[in-house]
């Protein structure tokens, strides 16, 4: 908060509290009839209001900057995320590039022995691998008891419910 707004609102309160005195003498003296007493503290009302309305003055001009404020605080933030922004496009845009130019270049593989020896017995034996190795995979199932010793799976087992 702007200082010309806290001390206009504080400046305000305190003489629109200031007023209350006089503005109670005014009534009492009415009550009597004292003209004089009314007009002299009239008077006093008249001038808290017053610097009550000057205060209230600064307090506008001092929000009305905090609004500027506000606005240029917002605008710049806005500029800097629109900056922000294009940096952050610009280096998609290089590490798109930069991935193009790694298209066009390929990477070269190195088989060992062992693997050449492996590719050369699977070719000559006239199978193509991979289906072999699949089989050879896929076995019986087979089930496993309480002592880690095989079951069969064709053993049929039988239970019995009673209720």
């Amino acid at each position: 908060m702007n200082t010309k707004t806290m001390e206009g609102l504080v400046g305000a309160r305190t003489n629109m509290n200031l007023m209350n005195t006089p503005m109670r003498v005014f009534k009492e003296a009415r009550r009597k009839g004292d003209t004089a007493t009314m007009e002299r503290a009239m008077g006093y009302a008249d001038e808290f209001s017053g610097k009550a309305e000057d205060y209230k003055a600064e307090a506008d001009k001092g929000m009305e900057e905090d609004a500027r404020e506000a606005r240029e605080k917002a605008k710049l933030q806005c500029e800097e995320a629109i900056q922000k922004r294009r940096e952050e496009r610009e280096k998609l845009e290089d590490r798109i590039e930069g991935n193009r130019n790694a298209d066009t270049n390929t990477d070269t593989v190195e088989i060992s022995e062992e693997g050449k020896v492996l590719l050369k017995d699977n070719v000559d034996s006239g199978s193509i691998g991979s289906d072999e190795i699949k089989m050879d995979a896929v076995k019986e199932p087979v089930t496993y008891t309480k002592t880690g010793e095989t079951v069969s799976a064709e053993q049929e087992a039988s239970i019995s419910v009673s209720v």
